[in-house]
């Protein structure tokens, strides 16, 4: 049996809106925008109810019937909004929300609508006490309409936010009995679907139904209730072995010291291309294992070059140049290459970027080479004065290509490396999010590519518990950038105070943002005694950046850890064990906004919540975006393969 309504936009709008349910709820089936009235007045003369095979069977909710198809035994439930009588036209009845397959018990499908957590019996609850809250305030309380498809996207989700925030005002002026009687009522309905653990601040009764914090309020969006999985089955690592996607036995050896088991998705799906010679696109989410994908394929070909006497190392002529976007991620790759070398399989590498000795990088190049890690700002630089050349350039691999193709220098330095590499040179362009444009670019100057996507591009984790928080403030508030800051500033201090965690990542926009933000946790902890600000930004020299990163990623203290950033840090750095990530200022696109929560619940059983906070109309904007994530949507068209 399935329910007819827009269940997983109401459930949103239960959360955070307690108001929502002192008034009758109209529902309509799936993608119809019409009320059932409207739908059952269009219908007559179009024949009656034995005319159409339907039979009406009252219920024990006011104002609920359900319809049941004489023909195929399959009914629906219509429930609220109007007391016509007439019934509603096949056009309308056959629409139904598509939802995705879900196990079976008894044969009965165990969730209902879109929403994976509403079920029949909480349907039933919820109707029972949106017809009671009904009777109570009938003649007090102005009916309100929801007759949106879960999902549909469009902007009148900004009109509903600020139609709902007007009926919270005037509900202020009623008195505190009438304030507490409906919170009792809420706070149960949300028991029921949110369930004790999910209320991750606890405190005292509040009035409302999501948590307030002054004049902030939040709404959890996540995939809740999902069974703890174990990381082989978690389904981060694919079903094949290392040894069947192509790895040599040195390889083999030294993934097994990391403690891999199997390979992930994106690491079985690129290795043997990769392998292969090819040139590859090689896109997955954030901490799906994608430097390992290449970085491996790569030296194993270089080993078997050496081993069968076709090429050797030397001075400064790299045999593989890998460009990233910023030093930050130079070293993270860095590190990877040594550990692969310390494990078994040698081989030499170095970095070249901005902010060191230029000296000692250049004492560098002059013993053998394999590996060049740099910035395309220093790499081209290197390649202009002749500190390297590349007669024995096998690979060119592009870290997180979508950033680099935003800097003004990159296609310089891409048309370079094109002019004086070999032709035979194999490119790889590495990416989490690879919108249709850079696409475009790279296949437009690449057109031999193979694009090889992951399960996860364009995708947040399915371990992430994304959570909004609507810092607009009231309506008679004064609304500009102080009061924004002010509202977040305490949703901020709210976290801290409630939700202490070992590592929490807080994204802004500026860096004046980030200093303002670091002045505020400071204030909190005044003799830094329990909390531990470390700034990361454009603003602070190279040495002091890397300095904090290595302090933020390797240190083991009891204090709080709050790194206050620029999207810099959201530019393919590995964060281990972070718990938070608090999106301080909204991100500017999708892209980012992909990056930036993905610097948590990474890899194969990594868990993390994200904090987003909005003002305006950034809040209809977030809703519909971890809608999308709830769902398993992409943020962005995915590149045909």
């Amino acid at each position: 049996m399935e329910v007819a309504g827009a269940q997983a936009g109401i459930l949103p709008l239960l959360l955070r809106h307690p108001a929502s349910l002192r008034g009758s709820l109209s529902l309509s089936c799936g993608g119809a925008r019409r009320s059932w009235a409207a739908a059952a007045a269009t219908a007559e003369g179009g024949g009656g109810e034995e005319g159409r095979g339907y039979e009406r069977v009252p219920m024990d909710t006011p104002g609920a019937y359900r319809l049941v198809d004489r023909a195929t035994g399959r009914s629906v439930i219509v429930w609220g909004g109007t007391d016509d009588v007439s019934m509603p036209s096949p056009a309308v009845l056959s629409t139904t929300t598509r939802v995705p397959d879900r196990p079976k018990e008894n044969g009965r499908s165990t969730s209902i609508g879109n929403f994976g957590r509403l079920k029949a019996q909480k349907v039933k609850v919820l109707a029972r006490r949106s017809a009671h809250l009904k009777r109570e305030d009938s003649g007090r309380i102005s009916t309100s309409r929801f007759s949106e498809s879960p999902s549909d996207e469009s902007d009148e989700d900004g009109a509903y936010f600020e139609r709902d925030r007007a009926r919270n005002t005037r509900q202020n002026s009623r008195s505190r009995d009438d304030k507490t009687r409906g919170a009792h009522s809420l706070n149960s309905v949300l028991r029921q679907y949110r369930g004790a653990d999910d209320l991750d601040f606890p405190g005292s009764e509040a009035t409302s139904g999501s948590k307030r914090w002054g004049n902030i309020s939040d709404v959890t969006f996540g995939r809740q209730n999902q069974r703890q999985k174990g990381p082989l089955d978690s389904g981060f690592f694919s079903r094949r072995s290392f040894k069947e996607i192509g790895c040599s036995d040195e390889i083999l050896g030294a993934l097994r010291s990391f403690g891999f088991p199997r390979p992930s998705h994106i690491q079985a799906m690129a290795y043997r291309p990769v392998l292969e010679g090819k040139s590859c696109i090689i896109g997955d989410q954030s901490g799906s294992g994608k430097t390992l994908a290449y970085l491996c394929p790569v030296v194993q070909n270089l080993r078997k070059e050496e081993v069968e006497g076709l090429h050797r190392s030397s001075p400064r002529n790299p045999r593989v140049v890998v460009l990233t976007p910023t030093a930050e991620l130079a070293s993270q790759v860095l590190k990877n290459c040594r550990s692969i070398s310390k494990s078994g399989v040698p081989f030499r590498s170095m970095v070249a970027t901005g902010g060191f000795r230029q000296k000692t990088q250049l004492e560098s190049l002059d013993q053998e080479l394999d590996v060049l890690i740099a910035t395309p700002g220093r790499f081209l630089y290197l390649l202009q004065e002749g500190f390297v050349q590349l007669n024995n350039l096998r690979c060119v691999v592009l870290d997180e290509v979508d950033i680099l193709y935003g800097e003004e220098s990159f296609e310089q330095v891409l048309h370079q490396l094109i002019t004086v590499a070999p032709l035979t040179t194999q490119y790889l362009f590495v990416t989490a999010t690879l919108p249709l444009d850079i696409y475009n670019k790279v296949v437009e100057t690449f057109p031999d590519c193979e694009l090889i996507m992951g399960p996860g591009v364009h995708r947040t984790s399915s371990r992430l518990e994304e959570i909004l928080v609507d810092c607009s403030g009231d309506d008679n508030e004064e609304k500009n950038p102080e009061t924004a800051f002010s509202n977040k500033k305490s949703a901020l201090v709210k976290i801290i105070e409630e939700s202490p965690v070992r590592k929490t990542i807080i994204f802004c926009n500026k860096i004046e943002t980030c200093r303002k933000v670091e002045n505020a946790l400071r204030r909190v902890d005044r003799k830094a005694s329990q909390i531990k600000v470390l700034p990361f930004h454009a603003a602070l020299d190279q040495q002091q950046r890397i300095a904090n990163i290595k302090e933020f990623l390797n240190k083991q203290t009891a204090d709080s850890m709050f790194l206050v950033c620029t999207d810099r840090a959201s530019r393919g750095i590995d964060f281990a064990n972070v718990n938070h990530v608090v999106l301080f200022d909204y991100p500017r696109d999708p892209s980012e906004y992909v990056r930036r929560v993905g610097r948590t619940a990474r890899g194969a059983s990594g868990n993390g919540k994200a904090f987003v906070f909005a003002v305006g109309k950034q809040v209809s904007l977030a809703r519909r975006v971890m809608e999308r994530n709830t769902k398993g949507h992409p943020l962005h068209d995915v590149p045909c393969v």
